[in-house]
Protein backbone atom coordinates (compact mmCIF):
# COMPACT_ATOMS: atom_id res chain seq x y z
CA UNK A 1 0.00 0.00 0.00
CA UNK A 2 0.82 3.83 -0.65
CA UNK A 3 0.57 7.07 1.25
CA UNK A 4 -0.67 9.74 -1.42
CA UNK A 5 0.45 13.13 -0.77
CA UNK A 6 -2.50 15.58 -3.01
CA UNK A 7 -1.20 19.21 -2.90
CA UNK A 8 -3.75 21.62 -4.34
CA UNK A 9 -3.26 24.27 -7.24
CA UNK A 10 -4.00 27.61 -6.73
CA UNK A 11 -6.90 29.40 -5.15
CA UNK A 12 -7.92 26.19 -4.42
CA UNK A 13 -7.74 24.32 -0.55
CA UNK A 14 -7.66 20.43 0.12
CA UNK A 15 -11.42 20.10 -0.38
CA UNK A 16 -11.13 19.92 -3.46
CA UNK A 17 -9.85 16.92 -3.45
CA UNK A 18 -12.44 15.59 -1.28
CA UNK A 19 -14.12 13.13 -3.93
CA UNK A 20 -10.70 11.60 -4.54
CA UNK A 21 -9.89 10.70 -1.40
CA UNK A 22 -12.24 7.75 -0.40
CA UNK A 23 -11.64 6.18 -3.69
CA UNK A 24 -7.60 5.84 -2.98
CA UNK A 25 -8.64 4.62 0.50
CA UNK A 26 -10.77 1.92 -0.38
CA UNK A 27 -8.07 0.57 -1.89
CA UNK A 28 -6.40 0.59 1.79
CA UNK A 29 -3.84 3.17 0.41
CA UNK A 30 -3.13 5.91 2.98
CA UNK A 31 -4.01 10.11 2.05
CA UNK A 32 -3.42 13.15 3.23
CA UNK A 33 -4.20 16.36 1.70
CA UNK A 34 -3.34 19.79 3.37
CA UNK A 35 -4.31 23.56 3.08
CA UNK A 36 -1.00 25.26 1.56
CA UNK A 37 -0.49 28.52 3.35
CA UNK A 38 -2.97 30.64 2.61
CA UNK A 39 -5.02 28.46 1.20
CA UNK A 40 -8.54 27.09 2.22
CA UNK A 41 -9.00 27.35 5.97
CA UNK A 42 -5.33 28.21 6.47
CA UNK A 43 -5.21 31.41 8.44
CA UNK A 44 -1.62 32.70 6.82
CA UNK A 45 -1.65 35.84 5.63
CA UNK A 46 -0.63 36.66 1.66
CA UNK A 47 2.58 38.68 3.05
CA UNK A 48 3.50 35.52 4.86
CA UNK A 49 3.56 33.50 2.04
CA UNK A 50 5.71 32.34 -0.66
CA UNK A 51 7.10 29.03 -2.32
CA UNK A 52 9.62 28.33 0.82
CA UNK A 53 6.47 28.30 3.12
CA UNK A 54 4.42 26.13 0.79
CA UNK A 55 7.39 23.79 0.65
CA UNK A 56 7.93 24.18 4.64
CA UNK A 57 4.41 22.97 4.50
CA UNK A 58 4.80 19.85 2.64
CA UNK A 59 8.19 18.93 3.53
CA UNK A 60 6.94 18.64 7.18
CA UNK A 61 4.05 16.31 6.14
CA UNK A 62 5.44 13.87 4.13
CA UNK A 63 8.13 13.78 6.87
CA UNK A 64 5.71 12.93 9.41
CA UNK A 65 5.06 9.78 7.40
CA UNK A 66 6.00 6.49 7.88
CA UNK A 67 7.25 5.87 4.53
CA UNK A 68 7.99 7.50 1.28
CA UNK A 69 5.68 9.03 -0.33
CA UNK A 70 3.86 9.37 -3.51
CA UNK A 71 3.57 13.55 -3.97
CA UNK A 72 0.44 14.17 -6.70
CA UNK A 73 0.10 17.81 -7.47
CA UNK A 74 -2.66 19.62 -9.11
CA UNK A 75 -1.92 22.81 -11.64
CA UNK A 76 -0.06 25.10 -9.18
CA UNK A 77 0.82 22.52 -7.03
CA UNK A 78 3.18 20.77 -9.70
CA UNK A 79 5.71 23.59 -8.82
CA UNK A 80 5.37 22.76 -5.08
CA UNK A 81 6.08 19.11 -5.82
CA UNK A 82 8.74 19.60 -7.79
CA UNK A 83 10.85 21.77 -5.19
CA UNK A 84 9.76 19.90 -2.85
CA UNK A 85 11.97 16.45 -4.27
CA UNK A 86 14.80 18.88 -4.80
CA UNK A 87 14.57 19.31 -1.08
CA UNK A 88 13.37 15.72 0.31
CA UNK A 89 14.31 13.13 -2.70
CA UNK A 90 14.76 10.52 -0.02
CA UNK A 91 11.57 10.81 1.19
CA UNK A 92 9.66 10.70 -1.94
CA UNK A 93 9.23 7.70 -3.98
CA UNK A 94 7.31 9.57 -6.51
CA UNK A 95 5.67 12.31 -8.10
CA UNK A 96 2.64 12.66 -9.96
CA UNK A 97 1.43 15.81 -12.00
CA UNK A 98 -1.87 16.43 -12.46
CA UNK A 99 -2.72 18.76 -15.22
CA UNK A 100 0.01 20.45 -13.30
CA UNK A 101 2.64 22.62 -14.30
CA UNK A 102 6.31 20.90 -14.66
CA UNK A 103 8.84 23.50 -14.20
CA UNK A 104 12.48 23.28 -15.42
CA UNK A 105 15.65 24.31 -13.19
CA UNK A 106 15.63 28.29 -12.68
CA UNK A 107 12.11 28.09 -14.11
CA UNK A 108 8.83 30.15 -12.34
CA UNK A 109 5.17 29.19 -12.33
CA UNK A 110 4.57 32.35 -14.29
CA UNK A 111 7.15 31.93 -17.13
CA UNK A 112 5.38 28.65 -17.55
CA UNK A 113 1.95 29.83 -17.68
CA UNK A 114 2.63 33.35 -19.93
CA UNK A 115 3.10 30.29 -22.34
CA UNK A 116 -0.77 28.90 -21.91
CA UNK A 117 -4.20 30.04 -21.89
CA UNK A 118 -4.45 33.97 -20.81
CA UNK A 119 -6.78 34.07 -17.23
CA UNK A 120 -9.22 36.79 -16.50
CA UNK A 121 -7.55 37.71 -13.12
CA UNK A 122 -8.85 40.40 -10.84
CA UNK A 123 -5.62 41.95 -8.55
CA UNK A 124 -5.90 43.35 -5.17
CA UNK A 125 -5.08 46.88 -4.33
CA UNK A 126 -1.69 46.26 -2.41
CA UNK A 127 -0.77 43.46 -5.49
CA UNK A 128 -0.21 40.53 -3.25
CA UNK A 129 -3.15 38.76 -4.57
CA UNK A 130 -5.51 37.68 -7.33
CA UNK A 131 -8.61 36.27 -7.37
CA UNK A 132 -10.18 34.86 -10.89
CA UNK A 133 -13.87 35.68 -11.36
CA UNK A 134 -16.52 33.59 -11.05
CA UNK A 135 -18.09 32.98 -14.59
CA UNK A 136 -14.08 32.44 -15.74
CA UNK A 137 -13.67 30.22 -13.04
CA UNK A 138 -16.76 28.15 -14.22
CA UNK A 139 -14.95 28.48 -17.78
CA UNK A 140 -11.60 27.57 -17.16
CA UNK A 141 -11.24 25.43 -14.21
CA UNK A 142 -14.65 23.70 -14.43
CA UNK A 143 -15.50 23.70 -17.58
CA UNK A 144 -16.65 19.94 -17.61
CA UNK A 145 -18.08 19.16 -13.81
CA UNK A 146 -21.60 18.99 -13.52
CA UNK A 147 -23.43 22.72 -12.10
CA UNK A 148 -23.85 22.42 -8.77
CA UNK A 149 -20.52 20.69 -8.00
CA UNK A 150 -18.98 23.77 -9.74
CA UNK A 151 -21.23 26.40 -8.45
CA UNK A 152 -19.75 24.68 -4.89
CA UNK A 153 -16.38 25.17 -6.12
CA UNK A 154 -16.69 28.36 -7.29
CA UNK A 155 -17.75 29.46 -3.78
CA UNK A 156 -14.87 27.79 -2.39
CA UNK A 157 -11.86 29.75 -4.06
CA UNK A 158 -9.73 32.22 -2.39
CA UNK A 159 -7.51 34.72 -3.57
CA UNK A 160 -4.52 34.02 -4.31
CA UNK A 161 -1.47 34.61 -2.87
CA UNK A 162 0.90 36.01 -6.06
CA UNK A 163 5.23 35.83 -4.53
CA UNK A 164 4.75 32.06 -5.28
CA UNK A 165 3.93 32.08 -8.91
CA UNK A 166 6.85 34.21 -9.62
CA UNK A 167 9.69 32.38 -7.93
CA UNK A 168 11.86 30.30 -9.59
CA UNK A 169 12.25 26.50 -8.43
CA UNK A 170 15.86 25.36 -7.96
CA UNK A 171 16.35 21.56 -8.83
CA UNK A 172 19.02 19.50 -10.10
CA UNK A 173 19.28 16.19 -11.78
CA UNK A 174 20.88 14.08 -8.68
CA UNK A 175 18.17 15.18 -6.35
CA UNK A 176 14.66 16.47 -8.01
CA UNK A 177 16.20 14.05 -11.28
CA UNK A 178 16.78 11.30 -9.29
CA UNK A 179 12.67 10.48 -8.12
CA UNK A 180 10.43 9.04 -10.79
CA UNK A 181 7.92 11.62 -12.32
CA UNK A 182 4.18 10.77 -13.50
CA UNK A 183 2.27 13.04 -15.99
CA UNK A 184 -1.90 12.58 -15.80
CA UNK A 185 -2.46 15.12 -18.63
CA UNK A 186 -6.04 16.35 -19.11
CA UNK A 187 -7.35 16.29 -22.84
CA UNK A 188 -10.07 19.21 -22.74
CA UNK A 189 -8.22 21.89 -19.89
CA UNK A 190 -8.92 24.92 -20.26
CA UNK A 191 -6.62 26.17 -18.06
CA UNK A 192 -3.15 24.42 -19.35
CA UNK A 193 -3.23 23.50 -22.88
CA UNK A 194 -3.20 19.73 -23.79
CA UNK A 195 0.03 21.20 -25.78
CA UNK A 196 1.90 22.70 -22.58
CA UNK A 197 0.95 19.92 -21.09
CA UNK A 198 2.20 17.43 -23.40
CA UNK A 199 5.27 19.95 -23.55
CA UNK A 200 6.47 20.20 -19.86
CA UNK A 201 5.75 16.37 -19.61
CA UNK A 202 8.08 15.78 -22.59
CA UNK A 203 11.32 18.17 -21.08
CA UNK A 204 11.17 16.60 -18.05
CA UNK A 205 11.21 12.48 -19.14
CA UNK A 206 8.17 11.28 -17.19
CA UNK A 207 8.27 7.50 -16.66
CA UNK A 208 4.53 7.17 -17.41
CA UNK A 209 2.19 9.78 -19.39
CA UNK A 210 -1.66 9.17 -18.79
CA UNK A 211 -4.60 10.85 -20.70
CA UNK A 212 -8.06 11.89 -19.53
CA UNK A 213 -10.95 13.37 -21.53
CA UNK A 214 -11.27 16.19 -19.18
CA UNK A 215 -11.02 19.50 -18.24
CA UNK A 216 -8.64 21.05 -15.32
CA UNK A 217 -10.50 19.26 -12.49
CA UNK A 218 -10.71 15.67 -12.84
CA UNK A 219 -10.98 15.25 -8.85
CA UNK A 220 -14.41 16.87 -9.16
CA UNK A 221 -15.64 15.81 -12.74
CA UNK A 222 -13.92 12.69 -13.09
CA UNK A 223 -12.95 11.40 -9.81
CA UNK A 224 -12.69 7.40 -10.36
CA UNK A 225 -10.84 7.98 -13.25
CA UNK A 226 -8.61 9.82 -11.57
CA UNK A 227 -8.02 7.72 -8.70
CA UNK A 228 -7.53 4.92 -11.31
CA UNK A 229 -4.45 6.85 -13.37
CA UNK A 230 -3.03 7.58 -9.48
CA UNK A 231 -3.11 3.90 -8.48
CA UNK A 232 -1.46 3.23 -11.98
CA UNK A 233 1.35 4.94 -10.72
CA UNK A 234 1.95 2.45 -7.77
CA UNK A 235 1.88 -0.81 -9.67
Amino acid sequence: MSTFILIHGAWHGRWCWDELIPLLEAGKHKVVAIDLPGSGDDPTPPGDVSLAAYCDAVVHTVCSQGEPVVLVGHSMGGLVITQVAELIPERVAALVYVAAFLPDNGQSLKQLADQGAPLSLEYSADGLTAIIPPQSASDTLFADVHLDICKSAVAKLRPQALAPLGTPVETTPERFGSVPRHYVECIRDRAIPIEAQRKMAAANTCVSIQSLETGHSPFLSAPAQLANALLNTTS
